[in-house]
Formats: structure tokens, C-alpha cells, sequence
């Protein structure tokens, strides 16, 4: 029988320390007083507390609060400037990148278009990103306290390579993070840009809360991420969620898949086969979103006339109208509802999610139509019937998840060393 081991006083100090940070972060600013309620700790220990926080450079105070009973209190707040982390978003056509303070705070962005060649110096490039949204900070490179970077892709452990890349020239170097680490001079981690956006759904979007689900993913291309009991599933190379090169009902059966976009999954929902099955029934657009969205507001302009709960006076040719296009909308969006509801039925039957969430520039398109018709479709193929949802992050979830992992590392180690 093991005996417990009493806490020594500096252990008890770091954990003081980290549930007043944490509160912080949670709460905005605090009075010295607020930070003992929600911490429990007495109030004279929250002012040393305080005092030693101050002291390391972790907390400032943010002036007063008055109106309430008894004195005025001071408001303290976590010291955005303390340390500031980087995320990026790397494509084919640019790298993205936002820097953000030990707060959260974004305080610089910078868009570095990548040049249409074999060729590239993945380094260099990706010092050029750091150097303008660190300049855009008014900071230097050489204060980041790491980078992550999300890529359609994903690293081998085993080997250090990027896989599932082929159309991202550049980045097909041995020891890939080592390499940026070393000659960027900071810490870098590369994660596959789907598993940053299921990241970021799960801090601030529809998965808050679950510890299993799905995210899907479809843009140009189809990906997914897995998190399961509240990980992350990469897989052994690192290509757990890949499912665009997986087979599928109604697509040719693909040997030998390498190219990026290839795979009978990506062959009937990938962005090029949602354009071509979009045109199919008359909608048109210069991308699948753009065709996909005009086919979704169809469906719900013949609902509208169908109900009489438009506005305006309609006349019968023009409700006839409206309801052919919700009719050719609806044969669209059922049929495109039914390859996402087959491909993720697999998924389902393997991994029993609480939740699929669905993202990406296509499947955001499709809004609330196409979501009700996946989940229809998807429950009439499977015993599970999780919950279908579309994502709620707003601005760019990549960059958004980097930025997420990347605090968090940075934070447990600072939030873990404030007492000596």
C-alpha cells in the first residue's frame, strides 16, 4: 500500500499559482478578493499570490473596480506580453500566419504568397511569414516562444517526412521539424490542418465538451480528424482521418493511391466532384461553394413559396418557378447527402462518435440544408445516430487550432514554473 506524499510548500505555492492564472484567463480581469473565492484559497494568501505573480512578470494590474460594497479593489490580469506563441496555415497557394500574447490576444498577421515552383526553400519562406506578422507585432522572431503549423499533410513519426502532401512542393525534406526548429531559430511542431480545426472546434466551437467525435472537412480536398476520450487520434504515420483516398460505394475502386485528391472518396465529395454534380443539375459557380451555395438557397426560396412565407407578392408562374429550382436543388443536395452519409457511416460503425461536425469551405456552403439531409441520410445507414452539426468557429479554424496549441504548450510550461 503506497503512502501519500504530503505536499510540500512550493508544490502547494505552483498549484495556487496555477489556479489563479487559470481563473484569469477564464474570467478576464479579477479582484484580489474574486481570486480567492473562485480559487479557494484565503485572501491573504491570494495577495501573496498575487505579489509573487507580479513580481515574475505573469500578472499587471488593470486598474480598479469601484460601485460594489466596501473598499475599492484592485483588478489584476494576466500579462499578455509575457510570451507570445505563432500559428500558421500552410497551402499550395500561401502561408497564413497570426501571432497572439500569452492572452490569446491575435497581435499580428502577415499572408506570404508561395511562388509556383518545384522548388522552395521551406526555411526561408517560412521565416518571411514569421518576420511579417512578428513585425506586424511590433516584435522580432527571435521572442516567439514556439510555432505551430498546420499543413494538409501530416508528419511520420517514424521518419520525420511529410506524407500526404504531394501537391505541397518544398516541405518533402528528412527531418522536417528539426530542421524549421533549427534554422528559425524557435521551437516548431507541424499538425495536419483538419486536427487543428477539430482543436479549435473543440475549445470554442460545437465539440466543446466532447471527448468523441469526428470532424469532416471538405474543401478542395476531404479529410477528417478523430478525436477520441478527448485526444487526438493521429495514427501510426500519422494519417489517421486521411478517408479522401479511402474506397467507396459508387467509386471506382483505386489501386496504388499516392497523388493528393486521389481516392474514391475524394473521386464523389471532394470539391471538384461537388462542382461537377452541382452543374449537373443546373447550378452554376466558379467553385463548389459557390454552385453548392446557390443550390441551398434554392431549397429554401421553394420552402419560402411553397408555405407562402416569403415576402413580396408573387405571382403563380414565378412560385413555379422557385419550386422547379427547389425541386433540381433538392435532387442535388439529396444525391451529394448521401455520398457524405455512406462515407461517414463507415466511420461511424468503426468509431461510435458522440458527434460529427462538418467544415470546410464546401460543407459550410451547404449550411443547414445539406446538414439536415447528411444527418437524415447517415442515421438511416447506422445503429449509432450521433449528432450532426456544422462547425461554429469563425474566421479560420486552422489557424485558430495552431494558435490554440500553441498556447496551450506555452502556458503549462510557464503556468507549471512560477515557483522556483
Amino acid at each position: 500500500m503506497s503512502v501519500p506524499v504530503p505536499g510540500t510548500p512550493s508544490l502547494l505555492r505552483a498549484i495556487n499559482d496555477r489556479a489563479a492564472l487559470e481563473a484569469l484567463l477564464d474570467r478576464g480581469p479579477l479582484t484580489r478578493p474574486q481570486i480567492s473565492d473562485l480559487t479557494g484559497i484565503s485572501k491573504p494568501t491570494a495577495s501573496q499570490l498575487l505579489a509573487r505573480l507580479e513580481a515574475a512578470g505573469l500578472v499587471v494590474r488593470d486598474g480598479i473596480r469601484e460601485g460594489l460594497p466596501g473598499r475599492t479593489a484592485e483588478l489584476y490580469r494576466i500579462n499578455g506580453s509575457a510570451a507570445h506563441v505563432a500559428g500558421a496555415d500552410v497551402t499550395p497557394a500561401r502561408i497564413r500566419v497570426s501571432v497572439a500574447d500569452l492572452a490569446g490576444t491575435v497581435v499580428g498577421e502577415h499572408t506570404l504568397p508561395t511562388p509556383e515552383r518545384a522548388r522552395v526553400n521551406v526555411v526561408a519562406r517560412m521565416a518571411a511569414a514569421l518576420d511579417g506578422a512578428t513585425a506586424a507585432a511590433g516584435r522580432g522572431r527571435a521572442g516567439l516562444c514556439r510555432v505551430v503549423i498546420g499543413i494538409q499533410g501530416a508528419v511520420d513519426p517514424a521518419t520525420g517526412r511529410l506524407g500526404y502532401a504531394s501537391h505541397i512542393p518544398g516541405w518533402h525534406i528528412p527531418d522536417l521539424v528539426a530542421t524549421l526548429s533549427d534554422g528559425l531559430g524557435v521551437r516548431v511542431a507541424i499538425e495536419n490542418d483538419v486536427n487543428l480545426a477539430a482543436l479549435a472546434e473543440r475549445a470554442r466551437g460545437q465539440a466543446a465538451g466532447d471527448g468523441d467525435f469526428v470532424l469532416l472537412w471538405v474543401a478542395d480536398g476531404v479529410g477528417m480528424a478523430v478525436v477520441l476520450n478527448g485526444t487526438l487520434h493521429r495514427g501510426a504515420t500519422g494519417g489517421a482521418g486521411e478517408i479522401g483516398y479511402m474506397p467507396t460505394v459508387g467509386a471506382p475502386l483505386m489501386r496504388d493511391v499516392r497523388r493528393t485528391h486521389t481516392g474514391g472518396v475524394h473521386s464523389l465529395t471532394g470539391g471538384a466532384a461537388v462542382l461537377r454534380l452541382m452543374r449537373e443539375h443546373g447550378f452554376r459557380g466558379r467553385d463548389a461553394a459557390t454552385a453548392l451555395r446557390r443550390a441551398a438557397a434554392d431549397v429554401g426560396a421553394a420552402w419560402s413559396a411553397g408555405t407562402g412565407s416569403g415576402t413580396g407578392s408573387g405571382t403563380a408562374s414565378g412560385t413555379r418557378a422557385a419550386a422547379d429550382a427547389g425541386a433540381r436543388a433538392e435532387r442535388a443536395l439529396t444525391e451529394l447527402a448521401t455520398r457524405l452519409g455512406v462515407t461517414l457511416a463507415t466511420v461511424v460503425a468503426v468509431l461510435d462518435p458522440a458527434l460529427v461536425v462538418l467544415t470546410g469551405d464546401v460543407l459550410l456552403a451547404g449550411g443547414e440544408p445539406l446538414r439536415a439531409r447528411v444527418e437524415q441520410h447517415l442515421h438511416s445507414l447506422t445503429i449509432p445516430r450521433p449528432r450532426v452539426r456544422l462547425s461554429t468557429v469563425q474566421g479560420n479554424p486552422v489557424l485558430a487550432g495552431a494558435l490554440q496549441q500553441a498556447l496551450l504548450e506555452t502556458r503549462e510550461e510557464i503556468f507549471s514554473s512560477t515557483v522556483p
